[in-house]
């Protein structure tokens, strides 16, 4: 009993460094690809924050299972690299009695990769969507940000503000550059807002500026001061997605339209909490290493295993969204051929481990 708790207690631990560290890794490489985005004008600064959170949602169920599998190889590696897996051996135990301890560690996650697969994923995709068309729906104005140059939907037009006026709507220092047939119109004034036309249309009303409108490498270029000028801001009416792809849709309205895409999510779905609990029990016989050397060549093993197991998940389900495979081949095929590979793994390390104690006999 003091064992059991003492190993729980070890997985735990390497649980949460492993988890941290894999949730570091996927938020910074989600917030580098989106600041980008952020950065070149394509998606609002005020929208990044959103859309990590959902995608740290979508991604739990598959950093999870890592997690597991991860957390399983580390602790057992040690036991093998500080001997104490000779003590278990010489003690009469064998290397199956690692699997109740694994199970009671790995089960809570597979479950809770279970819920999170088939509720909360195409929950936070769904959301991440239509966050988007909501973004993407707002005129051009309403991405303009201060001291960043802003290219429009159309790419005939380019805004520019150096900065807000207090606390209001206004901006000064205005920079509109616009090309339409050859012809091209730059516009600067000393201040801006927006207005909205009776009719609804909106309007870029610039104030105390000059406007330039001419052809490039002729000399009609003609210049005008205004008091005040209005440009009409393009507006985009707000996409409402009919019927969303099938990482959004939930899992009970997948099982009520069995076509092949909504087959393929499903089996991915299911997939995911039956590899976590295979791979929990493949990290016992994959943890083998020599005390006295490296832990480099089953850890690369370990990954290669992993690497392999995925891909074919996801060749499976692509195969089955297509139509080329049916999903009542899909969805266990996978599956009973790497618990197939656990057995012969298991095999092989009983059948060292007999040969070890036929020596030290």
């Amino acid at each position: 009993m003091i064992f059991r708790r003492a190993l729980q207690r070890e997985f735990a631990e390497s649980a949460g460094a492993v988890f941290v560290t894999l949730f570091t890794v996927m938020v910074t490489t989600q917030s580098i690809r989106l600041l980008g985005l952020a950065a070149g004008g394509r998606l609002a600064s005020e929208a990044v924050l959103a859309l990590i959170g959902f995608a740290a949602l979508n991604y739990l169920p598959v950093l999870l299972s890592l997690t597991v599998f991860v957390s399983v190889l580390l602790t057992i590696s040690r036991q093998y690299k500080d001997s104490e897996m000779v003590v278990w051996f010489a003690s009469g135990l064998s290397l199956t009695a690692w699997i109740r301890p694994v199970l009671g560690f790995a089960l809570p996650f597979v479950v809770m990769i279970g819920g999170l697969s088939l509720l909360v994923s195409p929950w936070a995709v769904e959301q991440s969507d239509r966050y988007r068309e909501r973004l993407e729906g707002q005129d051009d104005a309403s991405h303009v940000s201060p001291g960043a140059f802003q290219e429009s939907s159309h790419g005939e037009r380019v805004f520019f503000v150096e900065g807000q006026i207090g606390e209001t709507a206004s901006v000064q220092n205005v920079f509109v550059n616009t090309v339409q047939a050859g012809r091209v119109s730059i516009i600067v004034s000393r201040r801006g807002y927006t207005e909205t036309a009776p009719n609804g249309d909106k309007f870029l009303v610039l104030v105390n500026g000059r406007r330039y409108e001419g052809q490039p490498g002729q000399l009609d270029y003609r210049v005008m001061d205004f008091e005040k000028y209005a440009v009409r801001i393009d507006s985009k009416s707000e996409r409402v997605v009919a019927g969303g792809s099938p990482k959004q849709t939930p899992t009970f309205d997948l099982l009520k339209n069995p076509n092949n895409p909504n087959k393929g999510e499903f089996l991915w779905r299911i997939g995911l909490p039956l590899s976590a609990f295979t791979l929990a029990l493949l990290a016992i016989p994959l943890s083998f290493i020599n005390p006295r050397a490296g832990r480099s060549a089953n850890l690369l093993l370990a990954l290669l295993t992993y690497m392999v197991y995925s891909n074919a998940m996801s060749i499976t389900q692509a195969w089955v969204a297509q139509g080329r495979i049916s999903f009542h081949l899909g969805w266990w095929v996978v599956h009973v051929a790497m618990f197939a590979v656990l057995i012969l793994l298991f095999c092989h390390r009983l059948a060292v481990t007999s040969v070890f104690r036929m020596l030290r006999r």
